[in-house]
């Protein structure tokens, strides 16, 4: 590749965003009418944005692979050259390129233009490639997709064009693996038949959630689970509306700095309400309500809080982004020497948290202070050192990520991997100079004098929904025990039974475990699969044998044969497991 120097990442960087130019490069020998706009790198592969009449298929992604591999051939220098902006312009204006153009006219006056080419091919880029083309060998075009121009609903409609490549042949078969059981994994298939949610966007609304019945069922463990483990960890909980007046936002930036993201105002008594973006302004509100004493902190309100934000229809995805969702919100109120105690309590309570669901591998990252931010940069300086220092304490391994802090605060973001090895932005804990400001938050310290709180922002799971989603497709539907909607599903093999299968599902559903009794008349082996379809951790299975001994016949989903058992000792067996929160 590049250099030896480059860092692993630096040189995926190089080798995908080359590797988008040369998909472009195909496509304008393929197409010569299409228009070019961007193609960055991402995570995971690169893509390309086309404005063309001609609508692509999966057809002519093979096509345009085919021509990508034969343009290879010729192992390209990748080539820069800065040019003027008057040089620029004509060059792609000639070319009838109006994106190109339009990029040109937007930037700042002084900013520095190149054009990068290969081969016969030129692009409008600033750069990070690699330093020829041989290196890109083991790719492949996935999909298909519509995007707009900018971003903006109301321009240009586009046709993307996503790629991945990878610097190995064994790194790309293991990335198709893994994306071909993503696709079996899928929340937005797999929500819908297992009966726990669905979306209605043409009669109830884009990223509006409906749960149903067993999917409810989960989320109400969940948030039970949380309530419980908070209180006993010394949260207080809070609720607050799902709507606020304008000047609630109007002092907390929202208006200022957010509104793009929040649904329009709606008008009642001459006044204007916002349907909450966050329930930060509502948590501060209930601070203020009382004067609070240094002895008092650090004072952590907790709140699974339903928010709206106006998502674009074309980054909504299933319950992974949504317009309604709720937070396990919580804002915690201290001095600045009780941060490292309360930031060390919150990455400790995320690990068992995540732990318990079943997340064990994370990736930290602390984020810093932006070029752009509020506050004193002493303060930042230290608030940074505190949070470095909890990571530390906690036994967190974490990466600096300089510059990336939202402008109030510094941030500790964590990742987490799930069973085939994708990474999700999950747990978040920021630290905030700007809203106490703003709202005047305040408490009176040992020398009796009015000195500014500070402000943690922290969520573990984030949005309820989104984690869902992400569990769905961790668990690929079959939730551990403690998890799943239906923990037992009891199956006689003929109506006589029945009687004996009522009487263990009453025994069962006294000590506290979910169950369903298949009595209908059919045949065990039919029963047996409905069952394993809905993915039910254990079924046990009754005939003669079953009810003479007063046993269960248990098999586990991922078994092929039964168990007999006491149902006594079936009892014990699903409380040890419900208690370790293991998977069947």
């Amino acid at each position: 590749m590049s250099t030896q120097t480059d860092s692993k990442a630096d040189t995926l960087y190089k080798l995908r965003h080359s590797a988008a130019h040369v998909l472009a490069e195909a496509v304008k020998d393929l197409f010569p009418d299409t228009k070019l706009t961007i193609g960055p790198p991402t995570e995971d592969g690169f893509y390309y944005d086309f404005d063309s009449e001609h609508r692509f298929t999966p057809e002519d992604l093979a096509e345009i692979e085919k021509k990508m591999r034969f343009n290879l051939r010729s192992n390209a220098k990748f080539i820069g050259e800065e040019v003027s902006r008057s040089e620029a312009r004509k060059y792609w204006a000639d070319k009838n390129e109006k994106f190109k153009v339009e990029i040109i006219d937007d930037l700042p006056a002084d900013a520095k233009i190149t054009l990068y080419k290969h081969g016969k091919f030129t692009d409008l880029c600033k750069g990070g490639h690699l330093d020829d083309t041989k290196d890109i060998k083991f790719f492949k075009l996935t999909k298909i997709a519509g995007a707009y121009w900018r971003g903006d609903e109301k321009r240009e409609q586009l046709q993307r064009i996503y790629g991945t490549v990878w610097p190995t042949e064994q790194e790309l078969k293991d990335y198709l693996h893994q994306q071909e059981e993503a696709k079996k994994r899928d929340h937005r298939e797999l929500g819908p038949k297992l009966g726990l949610f669905s979306i209605h966007p043409d009669d109830v609304g884009s990223g509006l959630i409906l749960w149903h019945p067993k999917g409810a069922l989960v989320r109400h463990i969940i948030e039970d689970y949380l309530k419980t483990l908070h209180l006993q960890q010394g949260y207080q909980l809070a609720v607050s509306p799902h709507i606020g007046l304008s000047n609630l936002w109007q002092t907390s930036g929202h208006l200022g700095f957010y509104k793009e993201n929040m649904f329009s105002d709606m008008k009642v008594d001459n006044q204007s309400y916002y349907v909450k973006p966050m329930t930060c302004p509502f948590h501060i509100t209930i601070y203020n309500s009382n004067l609070h004493s240094y002895r008092e902190l650090p004072l952590r309100i907790y709140e699974h809080g339903t928010v709206y934000r106006y998502e674009r229809s074309g980054v909504l995805h299933g319950t992974l982004r949504a317009r309604g969702f709720t937070q396990d919100d919580t804002h915690i109120f201290c001095r600045f020497d009780q941060l490292e105690a309360e930031i060390h309590g919150v990455l400790t309570l995320a690990r068992r948290i995540l732990n318990d669901f079943g997340f064990t591998n994370y990736e930290v990252k602390l984020s810093t202070r932006p070029e752009k931010f509020v506050g004193d940069p002493a303060h930042w300086d230290k608030a940074e050192a505190i949070l470095e220092s909890g990571m530390k304490r906690a036994g967190f391994e974490y990466e600096i990520d300089k510059g990336e802090g939202t402008f109030y605060g510094p941030k500790i973001d964590l990742k987490i991997k799930d069973s085939i090895g994708r990474k999700w932005q999950c747990s978040t804990l920021q630290l905030d100079f700007n809203l106490p400001e703003r709202f005047k938050a305040t408490y009176r310290n040992d020398e009796g004098k009015d000195v500014p709180v500070v402000m943690l922002h922290r969520a573990i799971l984030g949005s309820i929904e989104r984690f869902f989603g992400i569990l769905v497709e961790h668990y690929a539907g079959a939730f551990p025990l403690w998890l799943a909607p239906v923990q037992v599903g009891i199956l006689p093999i003929t109506d006589n039974h029945v009687e004996y299968a009522r009487a263990l599902s009453v025994k069962l559903t006294e000590k506290g475990f979910r169950t369903k009794l298949w009595e209908e008349n059919e045949k065990i082996g039919a029963k047996i699969r409905t069952a394993t379809l809905e993915k039910v951790p254990y079924m046990i299975v009754l005939g003669d044998k079953e009810v003479e001994a007063n046993s269960v016949s248990v098999r586990a989903r991922t078994a092929q044969e039964g168990t007999v058992m006491s149902v006594d000792d079936f009892i014990a067996h699903l409380t040890r497991e419900v208690a370790a929160k293991t998977s069947v």
